[in-house]
C-alpha cells in the first residue's frame, strides 16, 4: 500500500508539464529554419496555463476526497489487495437517479469541471479546430481519469461520469465555438458595412 497527496501529483504533473514542454519546445526550434523568439514561447506556454489549470483542477476533484482529513486535503491511496472487486457501473444513467446526500452536486459537479475543457483546449490546440474535435478529445481525457480511477479502491469508475464530464465538454463547445462563430459573422457584417 502506497499514498499519494494532492501536493505530491501536483509536482508528478509539473515535472512531467515542464519536461514535456521543454522537449516540444526544443523539437520545435531544431526543426524550424526560423529563430523562434523567447516572446513567442512565453505567449505560447502562458495560453498553455489554462490547460495546466484545468487538469491540476479535475485531478484535484476526481482524485482526492472532497472532504479534508485533519484540516488537508486526504491522499490517494493504492492497496493491490482492496482493488478487487473492481468498482464499476456500466449502466448508464441508474445511478443518477438515486437520491442520496450530495446527488445533485454530483451532477452539477461532473458537468461544470468539464465546461472549461471544451472553451480552453479548442483555444489553445489548433488541432482541435472542429466542434466534434474537441468533444472527442474532452471525452477521451474523462474516459482516461475513468479507467485509471480503478487503480485506487476509494475511486469507482461511473459511466454516468464519462457522460456527465461530456455534457460538460459539449456545452462548453458549443459556447467556443458558437462565440467563435458569431464574431466571424459580425466581423462579415462589419466589413460589409464599410
Amino acid at each position: 500500500m502506497f499514498q499519494i497527496t494532492y501536493l505530491q501529483l501536483i509536482i508528478l504533473i509539473t515535472l512531467l508539464w515542464i519536461a514535456t514542454q521543454s522537449c516540444k519546445w526544443i523539437i520545435q526550434i531544431k526543426k524550424s529554419s526560423e529563430k523562434i523568439s523567447p516572446k513567442t514561447i512565453l505567449n505560447r506556454e502562458l495560453s498553455l496555463l489554462m490547460v495546466y489549470i484545468c487538469i491540476i483542477v479535475i485531478v484535484r476533484i476526481v482524485y482526492f476526497p472532497w472532504h479534508h482529513v485533519d484540516g488537508h486535503i486526504g491522499p490517494l491511496i493504492f492497496d493491490s489487495s482492496k482493488i478487487l472487486p473492481l468498482w464499476i457501473n456500466y449502466i448508464p444513467l441508474v445511478r443518477l437517479s438515486d437520491v442520496y446526500d450530495g446527488w445533485q452536486m454530483n451532477i452539477i459537479g461532473n458537468i461544470s469541471m468539464f465546461i472549461p475543457v471544451g472553451i480552453v483546449w479548442p483555444l489553445c490546440f489548433k488541432k482541435l479546430n472542429k466542434f466534434w474535435k474537441t468533444l472527442l478529445a474532452g471525452s477521451g481525457f474523462s474516459l482516461i481519469i475513468e479507467i485509471t480511477q480503478l487503480a485506487f479502491y476509494q475511486r469507482s469508475t461511473d459511466i454516468d461520469d464519462l457522460i456527465l464530464n461530456s455534457g460538460g465538454v459539449l456545452i462548453g463547445a458549443l459556447l467556443y465555438f458558437g462565440i467563435k462563430k458569431l464574431i466571424k459573422i459580425f466581423g462579415n457584417i462589419k466589413n460589409t458595412k464599410k
